[in-house]
């Protein structure tokens, strides 16, 4: 078994690993992602040396299974985190939520929580989550995730959307964060560090104005940028 000391936190739909090197930044033993795209894997494996990479399919692995290739025993996890895939429920897709085969990874995701009982969790999503068939999703996470564990605990469950802007990032990203902890008090969300009143935003041009000049967009970026400005007209993002 792995002993950095360090909290440890397990990953999945790692993606590129924004979250992971993220958690890592903060102190976390990233001790195992998992994720079924091979290029993001490649990603992975380059930027955290240190963690276990598995390209699998989340469906296919038990509790048992990931704890052996995380090297803990269930219970032991500090954090599980991750961000099942968002389009069946982002308003650049059809929407079709939990009836699109992507949208059940979500319940996925909490079945894995329940099964391996870390101290807590961080699960991520596009906003449209929160008003997908009037928070549905939401409200049978919380029920899932607030019901008694085999050994009578159970997970305190909030939900808050932020937009990374409001963080120094150079994008108006808003996403929903759910977290859940068997802590005995309510987490806390961190307060937003940029906007008015506070330290201005970070503009894409103070980010890449050192960058060689990009080539130009693809017929795809350009149509789906026309949508923009109507999607934030009629629904706020």
């Amino acid at each position: 078994m792995l002993t950095s000391g360090k909290r440890v936190a397990i990953s999945f739909f790692s993606g590129a690993g924004g979250m992971d090197l993220g958690f890592s930044n903060a102190g976390f033993d990233v001790r195992l992602a998992i994720e079924l795209d091979p290029s993001c894997c490649d990603t992975l494996r380059r930027n955290l040396p240190d963690t276990r990479v598995v390209q699998a399919d989340i469906n296919d692995l038990t509790a048992g299974q990931i704890c052996e290739l995380a090297e803990v025993k269930e219970g032991e996890i500090d954090c599980i985190f991750g961000g099942p895939p968002c389009q069946s429920f982002s308003l650049a897709g059809r929407r079709e939520g939990t009836n699109d085969e992507r949208g059940q990874l979500v319940f996925r995701f909490i079945e894995l929580v329940r099964a391996l009982r870390p101290k807590s969790f961080v699960l991520e999503n596009v906003k449209g989550m929160v008003n997908w068939q009037n928070g549905v999703v939401l409200s049978e996470i919380e029920e899932m995730l607030e019901a008694p564990l085999d050994d009578g605990d159970y997970f305190a469950v909030q939900h808050k959307v932020l937009n990374a802007a409001e963080f120094g990032v150079p994008q108006n990203r808003e996403r929903v964060f759910v977290v859940g902890t068997r802590a005995r008090r309510p987490f806390i969300f961190p307060k937003s560090t940029h906007g008015k009143g506070k330290v201005p935003f970070v503009t894409v041009g103070d980010t890449l104005r050192d960058l060689p000049r990009a080539d130009p967009p693809s017929a795809v970026a350009l149509r789906v940028s026309k949508t923009i400005k109507g999607r934030i007209e009629n629904h706020g993002y």
